[in-house]
């Protein structure tokens, strides 16, 4: 069976959307937070792959062609937020420090639990660049010495939690403001975040939107920089 499977050069491609669109089922169907598809989608992959016996690389091997989708999907992002143009301009002093303050939240909460726990340097630059998009995050581990495959799943993880905690952390907190929503969640929560703000709303989205593309430039430059501290 393996051997059929593996024979087309298209099955990772298969595997991955068939695994997500299974994961949206779910989450429509069952309406529970933390039914998140890409989360769901990796548990049944790594299922699929186990039980049909096929190696990880093969799947790659067809899988790899999605990855290359990563940067076109992320210019894409600029579509709602020149939607929301004018209220870009409104706001434009409140966003930029918002996403300063995302941005360096995010490098100091790394810098600050890699010196309580004593990590060492590559482990620390490897998680410098979680909250930012895949497509910038891997570029960034690799120019500063970190361990590639352990940032993209670090930047998984982070998106995932913060697709699943945006909308509880928002109303604990009591956070109404559209703006500040979606600042929150592309600075947090990168690609996922987004998409979680774009379920919030379209102005949510689109300042998300801005927020992931900003935070990932101004990440490039203080991860640089917050490395030297460790």
């Amino acid at each position: 069976m393996s051997t059929f499977l593996t024979s087309s050069v298209f099955l990772g491609v298969f595997i991955s959307l068939a695994a997500y669109q299974c994961g949206i089922i779910i989450r429509d169907k069952s309406k529970f937070s933390l039914a998140n598809p890409l989360l769901l989608s990796i548990v049944f992959i790594i299922i699929f792959l186990k039980v049909c016996g096929i190696d990880y690389h093969t799947y790659y091997d067809g899988a790899r062609y999605i990855s290359y989708l990563l940067t076109p999907a992320t210019i894409c992002l600029a579509v709602p937020l020149y939607e929301q143009i004018k209220l870009l301009t409104r706001n434009l002093s409140a966003i930029i420090g918002g996403i300063t303050a995302g941005m360096l939240a995010g490098l100091l909460t790394v810098y600050g639990l890699c010196r309580l726990f004593h990590f060492d340097h590559a482990s620390y630059v490897t998680l410098l660049p979680k909250s930012i998009t895949t497509a910038i995050g891997m570029g960034v581990s690799q120019e500063l010495g970190g361990y590639v495959s352990i940032t993209v799943a670090a930047i998984i993880a982070t998106g995932i939690l913060g697709n699943i905690l945006a909308e509880p952390i928002c109303k604990l907190f009591g956070i109404k403001d559209p703006v500040a929503k979606g600042i929150a969640c592309g600075s947090a929560a990168h690609a996922m975040g987004t998409t979680k703000a774009m379920e919030m709303g379209s102005i949510e989205g689109a300042m998300s939107s801005l927020s992931l593309v900003a935070s990932g430039v101004l990440t490039v430059v203080g991860a640089s920089l917050f490395a030297l501290l460790l």
